[in-house]
């Protein structure tokens, strides 16, 4: 047995390794869990008590040399890796893929440069607010009827908090600050209690605008729509305006804009019409403005407010409310 314990010992001292398949055979022979140093040992144990103190020592030596040889051989094959390269230095570079802006960033960001063209500051305000700023100062009196219009989140402990229905409460904290005049847009996220479907969210992003100060007319409000519309959709756009209701504006209107798919003629984006609706609008009623400390003898204003999702499904005919936030890479990497 010493014989063998000695030939063990000068093939550890002898072994090389080239490659980590070599360095792992030497691991598992003589350091993994069933090596030959193990079954030595079972061995010793049957050994007779004389030979005991002469192989003992040997067996010991045996293994911590194997120990070291092993980190020996590791060592120097890594250092070898490190200083000789395999990478072919002249082929192209492999680079990784680029993210894009997320298409409701791009709608944001187009929105903002045309309004502010037309000299429109921008201006933000609290996602979490009080009654007052997102309902009862925008001339929703308590149990209104109109209220019912938008399905609120309500903190549960608090029902005077709330997550805004629109970006309107900004307007309303705007106007608490300063007098005007005042040209703002209010971009921003809003949360609604629906059902969440192709049409629908409980989160979605708008933008409303608000101009008070002498003389403001309805024709300034067509106007500025008017030139947003060309800018955002092409400048043959055409636009209409409908009647309609909002309890802080009056009078009030929808806004139309000719398809820009079918160019009028009708398709299934307009629903055959050759029209698609784009924003809600109207003179800010003066109720809106005493409310804030503003005389509305003297000024007048208007406002106007659209999705941003709406925006960007009728620009680049997304017909799935969804796919905005379910981060699917398919969808996305096409903007």
């Amino acid at each position: 047995m010493l014989e063998k314990v000695k030939e063990l010992i000068s093939e550890v001292e002898s072994a090389v390794a080239k490659t980590d398949q070599e360095v792992e055979n030497f691991r598992l022979k003589f350091v993994g869990r069933n090596n030959v140093i193990n079954d030595l040992f079972d061995e010793f144990k049957s050994v007779p008590s004389e030979q005991k103190r002469e192989l003992g020592p040997a067996l010991n030596k045996l293994k911590n040399q194997a120990q070291e040889k092993l980190k020996e051989l590791s060592n120097a094959l890594n250092s070898q890796s490190s200083s000789v390269s395999d990478v072919d230095v002249t082929l192209p570079g492999t680079f990784g893929k680029e993210g894009s802006v997320h298409p409701i960033s791009q709608t944001k960001s187009r929105i903002i440069e045309i309004f502010e063209r037309q000299g429109f500051n921008v201006e933000d305000g609290p996602e979490i607010d009080n009654d007052w700023n997102n309902f009862t100062a925008l001339n929703f009196p308590e149990n209104h009827p109109a209220r019912e219009m938008q399905d609120t989140y309500f903190v549960e402990k608090n029902p005077d908090i709330l997550l805004r229905t629109h970006t309107s409460n900004v307007q309303i904290r705007l106007m608490n600050k300063k007098k005007p005049p005042i040209r703002s847009i209010m971009p921003g996220r809003v949360y609604r209690n629906e059902a969440i479907s192709a049409r629908a969210h409980c989160f979605f992003h708008q933008v409303e605008g608000l101009v008070v100060g002498e003389n403001i007319s309805f024709k300034d409000l067509k106007n500025t729509l008017y030139h947003f519309s060309k800018e955002m959709f092409g400048k043959e756009t055409k636009i209409r305006l409908r009647p309609s209701y909002f309890p802080f504006t009056e009078p009030s209107a929808e806004i139309d804009i000719s398809c820009f798919i079918c160019g009028g003629s009708g398709c299934k984006i307009c629903k055959q019409t050759g029209w698609v609706e784009i924003a809600g609008s109207g003179m800010v009623d003066p109720n809106v403005l005493e409310n804030c400390g503003i005389d509305s003898t003297k000024y007048s204003g208007f406002a106007f407010g659209m999705g941003i999702e709406r925006i960007t499904m009728l620009k680049y005919q997304i017909d799935d409310l969804r796919l905005f936030s379910e981060n699917d890479i398919r969808f996305l990497k096409q903007f």
